[in-house]
């Protein structure tokens, strides 16, 4: 859910998307739409001005109750019943989704939300690597050259290397950050590999049960260290749930049952070049010219692998 992550070169591959039925046309818009409505998720955490675990918690809680009304009226509460392995992958997938969402706030704190969103979208890499050395899964010549690629950008885009970020080497929380973003992106490599390997467990009950886990687990955070003082920051947190759990969910998933998984790889690219613009558009902070060139290669890196995993 969050799982799932240039303003200019992502959109790019769109056009070669392009949908040739009505379904797929209403499948684009809503991965599109979906991607956006994530885009705006930063500005949401930085907003509520809370931190990460009560933010985590107010996610959770407001996400669980969005999604189970959702359930409720699409006659799908059936599938939250779970037992057996289908009940342990849920729990271990619940404690991994915690993990990264923790963790991704952390770093857009430390970071920006621009950054943090194209370090997280290392993730594919992770599952590759998590893939061929757990699952013994064959990597091909072109998926490890993707990989190396995707490193390269990756270095590129945090900004350590060029004449603008060259003094975030000194700071660090700035390092913290993006290594809080890289433990975020690895755990929901490991959400990935899990909801694969699951059987019998639907994509809405996954994210229903984390969400679920996460109040229950984190409820004694905003207990101990005090609620947020109602008002704006109550009103943001809701957004977070609601909004970026509830409906991206709907959206999102809904427009992935309409396409192939090459359009879906392409499309989700929408997420992260949402974010970087979102970021210059409300607090002013672009990536540097070094930096975009890092994000493009790690979006050319990534379809590929995609591409070849399709």
């Amino acid at each position: 859910m969050d799982k799932l992550i240039t303003p200019s070169l992502p959109l790019v591959p769109l056009a070669g998307a392009s949908a040739t039925t009505p379904r797929e046309r209403q499948g684009v818009a809503m991965m599109v739409g979906g991607g956006l409505l994530l885009g705006t998720l930063g500005v949401f955490v930085e907003e509520a001005g809370q931190d990460p675990l009560t933010t985590v918690w107010f996610r959770c809680a407001f996400g669980g109750l969005a999604l189970l009304l959702w359930g409720a009226a699409t006659g799908r509460l059936g599938e939250l019943r779970l037992r057996g392995t289908a009940l342990v992958a849920a729990l271990a997938a619940s404690a991994l989704v915690i993990a990264n969402w923790a963790l991704f706030f952390g770093a857009i704190e430390r970071t920006s939300i621009g950054v943090a969103t194209v370090v997280f979208h290392v993730q594919p890499l992770w599952v590759l690597a998590l893939g061929a050395w757990w699952l013994r899964e064959r990597v091909s010549w072109r998926q490890a050259g993707a990989a190396l690629l995707a490193l390269g950008g990756l270095a590129l885009a945090t900004g350590l290397f060029d004449g603008g970020g060259a003094g975030n080497l000194h700071q660090r929380d700035y390092l913290v950050g993006l290594a809080m973003c890289l433990g975020g992106s690895l755990s929901y490599a490991g959400v990935t590999l899990i909801a694969k390997l699951a059987r019998g467990l639907s994509s809405f009950a996954l994210a229903w049960w984390q969400c679920a886990v996460g109040t229950v687990a984190l409820a004694w955070w905003p207990l101990l260290h005090g609620w947020p003082a109602f008002g704006a920051s109550w009103g943001w947190l809701m957004g977070l749930g609601a909004i970026h759990t509830g409906l991206a969910y709907v959206v999102l998933y809904g427009g992935m049952a309409r396409l192939g998984t090459s359009r879906i790889a392409l499309l989700q690219f929408v997420y992260p070049a949402a974010a970087i613009l979102m970021d210059w558009a409300v607090y002013g902070r672009a990536l540097s010219g070094v930096q975009m060139a890092g994000v493009a290669l790690m979006a050319v890196a990534l379809t590929a692998v995609r591409r070849d995993a399709a």
